[in-house]
């Protein structure tokens, strides 16, 4: 049988091969449930068996998964070749080990004494934890008790002694995989409340801190291990990142109705899991506390809040206030002073809040409202009690719209959140800038409401609008502010959209954002806003050069709303104006190029500038006294910038009309054509002041610009400015053609143009 694997390089059988291996050979089946993953179990432990010859003195341990009998269907092996110190055991190891690499299985393996075993254990937390889940296999049952037997009572004596750093560890691990409840793409395993973290709510209990493992979490446990089923059987080979394009295939599998009802599944497991954990965690943060102060010791009541004071390092109500009649802004004011002191909210007052505090009145009274802006301009600490408060139902009587919300994805790959934790990431994020605005207050809520419209049939930013402002209505704002975040919620798009697609010198682009925004405090909130809803979408919706861009787009529009004049388009590059031509300017992410007038040079200058994989930002060509003149501004497509000097000689070469150039930008552009959706070519009538303006939406690709540019010109269009802003796969080009609105033939004939570019 041997013989006939096929190997790939590393020397072992692909996936592929071993799926196939795994069944012929061991016999194991596939399947998704628990069943399934016994029977797995069994095959592997059968399969086993036969390799370890009947010997005293010596025991095959299965730990992980195997361990637990949980074995995915293309999971590794994890085993421990236990022996009392008897001769030959390096041979015997071999024996064994092969046979499961021919097998095309993955193994994870090590050979060691009880006493090796357990030394190691007391010096690594996590082969502590493996041991927990030790199971004998084959062998000698005697030397197999002695090891788990041991290994489990060590664990319950040093568990509170170890768990600080064990919790650290963990914490690292979730900074570097993210929260799988609220991650569009997380990891089932290694991501916060995802399989990885079971194992740590399995290793508090068996330690008899808490009873971690409630039937809850159970039950969210089984679902997470069958969703990871699922996509091992989806994508045929070991993964545990849950990628969007897989999502719909899963649900299939699982008998679910789509990929966004997966994604909520997925969600509100992990929120299971990470909430018993946060609990576990504090439970053993007690328990070694309370040994500190040497077992008897009452901890100490601090108050913190009205109504509200520190017990043994958990936020709870005081004593008046649960004996008091519940005010309807308790829990809000709970929630802000969990955020502003960083603590949790012990689990009891959650409970209790949940039953008894009543809901808010419409509108809310001010110390409800002033609770809200508290909370959500608390900066890190937001995130955390506003999760916990979400666990126990308290959002859904804060925000009845929150359920609609909640674990909803977005399907769009700048994104890295599902929509909740994104509005609240933005409020978040728009706490740093709550200093540079004149109401910070309307700030933090419109930024948790900007996106309240996703989800809805039609436009979110303009479906949002109503449902905004209701909330704002009910939350006591007066007509003025609810009017102000309603035009927040409309409006949130319109500077980055402007900065990136139109041309910020022109007048009418000017006026149209001034016109819009209305007054400088609301264009300050909606730069604001702008930046905190970038840097709560993720690191693919902001850069260097489309914050400058959106920076100087607010200073032109500040200029025109306080003086009512709008700023003077800037000169050109005097240098640009004098000199022998042609004229080429590298400075930093500029590139400037003087040549004789003639048509078609926009086009060139694109053309070489990808082929020295630079992107295009924007681009403007305009003619002064006879010269053509185009400034582009640029960024890296990957890695470093180009070298200068070739780059300048090319562009040197190339306006003056090289041929060899011309052939070289040819054939690269050709070769990098892009795929996907189809492209679509948008018009706009008087969006710019002597000019009509093609838009156009398309994958991405190196050299796109060149080519659209090429078409424009080759069809009888002079452009005289371009915008290219790129979301994730796709861009938006906006092309300014010289000229008065072309009639339909000639919009027809522009726009098969630039279609047959693409």
């Amino acid at each position: 049988m041997t013989s006939l694997i096929r190997k790939n390089a590393s020397g072992h059988a692909g996936d592929g091969d071993a799926n196939l291996l795994i069944n012929e050979v061991v016999g194991v089946p596939g399947g998704i449930g628990e069943a399934a993953r016994l029977e797995r179990a069994s095959a592997y432990d059968s399969f086993l068996r036969r390799l370890l010859p009947s010997r005293e003195g010596v025991a095959l341990i299965a730990v992980g998964g195997l361990g637990r009998r949980q074995c995915a269907p293309y999971g590794d092996l994890d085993l421990v070749l236990l022996h009392a110190g008897v001769p030959g055991t390096d041979e015997l190891a071999a024996s064994v080990w092969y046979p499961i690499w021919d097998a095309g299985l993955r193994l994870d393996h090590s050979v060691r004494t009880v006493s090796e075993a357990l030394s190691v254990a007391q010096d690594d937390v996590k082969v502590a934890l493996g041991l927990l889940d030790a199971r004998l296999v084959a062998g000698d049952q005697t030397l197999a008790d002695a090891l788990i037997r041991t290994a489990a009572d060590h664990w319950r004596r040093t568990a509170v002694r170890h768990l600080p750093g064990l919790r650290a560890v963990t914490e690292a691990r979730w900074q570097a995989h993210g929260e799988l409840a609220f991650l569009l793409e997380g990891d089932l395993k290694e991501a916060a409340g995802g399989l990885r973290d079971v194992g740590l709510l399995r290793a508090i209990s068996a330690a008899g801190i808490t009873d971690a493992l409630r039937p809850a979490v159970r039950a969210a446990h089984l679902r997470l291990l069958d969703t990871r089923d699922a996509l091992h059987q989806q994508v045929g080979r070991r993964v545990d990142r849950l990628v969007a394009q897989e999502r719909d295939g899963v649900a299939g599998l699982l008998a679910l109705e789509d990929g966004d009802a997966l994604l909520r599944r997925v969600a509100g497991d992990a929120r299971t899991v990470s909430h018993a954990l946060d609990d576990a965690f504090r439970a053993a943060d007690r328990l070694r506390s309370g040994r500190s102060r040497g077992g008897g010791a009452r901890p100490a009541r601090r108050p913190v809040a009205r109504d509200v004071v520190e017990h043994d390092g958990e936020l709870v109500l005081a004593r008046t206030a649960i004996g008091a009649r519940p005010d309807p802004s308790l829990s809000l004011r709970v929630a802000a002073a969990a955020a502003t002191t960083r603590l949790p909210i012990a689990r009891a007052t959650c409970e209790w809040l949940a039953a008894y505090c009543p809901p808010l009145p419409a509108p809310w009274p001010a110390d409800a409202r002033a609770a809200l802006v508290t909370l959500l301009g608390a900066g890190p600490g937001l995130v955390p009690a506003w999760e916990t408060c979400d666990r126990y139902g308290l959002v859904d009587n804060w925000l009845p719209e929150w359920t609609r919300l909640r674990s909803l994805p977005q399907h769009n790959p700048v994104h890295r959140y599902t929509l909740d934790r994104h509005l609240v990431q933005t409020a978040h994020e728009a706490s740093r800038h709550a200093r540079e605005v004149e109401r910070p207050d309307l700030l933090l809520l419109g930024a948790l409401l900007h996106d309240i419209g996703k989800g809805l049939p039609g436009d979110h930013s303009t479906v949002g609008v109503p449902v905004a402002q209701a909330v704002a209505t009910r939350v006591g704002l007066p007509p003025a502010e609810v009017e102000l975040i309603g035009t927040l919620v409309r409006l949130h798009l319109l500077l980055p959209d402007v900065a990136t697609r139109r041309d910020l010198a022109d007048p009418v682009t000017i006026a149209s954002v001034a016109e819009a925004v209305g007054d400088t405090g609301t264009l300050d909130v909606l730069h604001a806003l702008v930046r905190a809803d970038a840097a709560a979408t993720g690191p693919a919706a902001w850069s260097d050069w489309k914050g400058r861009l959106v920076a100087e787009l607010v200073a032109r529009v500040r200029t025109a709303l306080d003086t009512g004049v709008l700023p003077e388009p800037p000169a050109p590059d005097p240098e640009l104006l004098a000199g022998p031509l042609p004229v080429v300017h590298l400075t930093g992410d500029r590139v400037s190029v003087a040549a004789a007038d003639r048509r078609g040079l926009l086009a060139t200058v694109a053309g070489c500038l990808a082929l020295h994989r630079l992107e295009v930002i924007s681009a403007d060509a305009s003619a002064v006294d006879g010269r053509a003149l185009v400034e582009c501004r640029v960024q890296p497509r990957y890695g470093l910038p180009p070298d200068p000097v070739p780059l300048r000689a090319d562009l040197r070469r190339a306006v003056a009309g090289d041929v060899s150039v011309t052939q070289r930008l040819r054939g690269r552009a050709l070769a990098s054509r892009g795929g996907g959706a189809a492209p679509r070519v948008v018009w706009h009538r008087e969006a710019a002041t002597d000019a009509v303006l093609l838009e156009l939406r398309a994958a991405d690709a190196a050299g796109l610009l060149y080519r659209v540019a090429c078409a424009l010109d080759e069809a009888g269009a002079l452009v005289r400015a371009a915008r290219i802003s790129t979301l994730g796969a796709d861009v938006v080009d906006a092309f300014y053609l010289v000229g008065g609105w072309p009639d339909d033939a000639t919009r027809a004939r522009l726009e098969a143009a630039v279609l047959a570019a693409v």
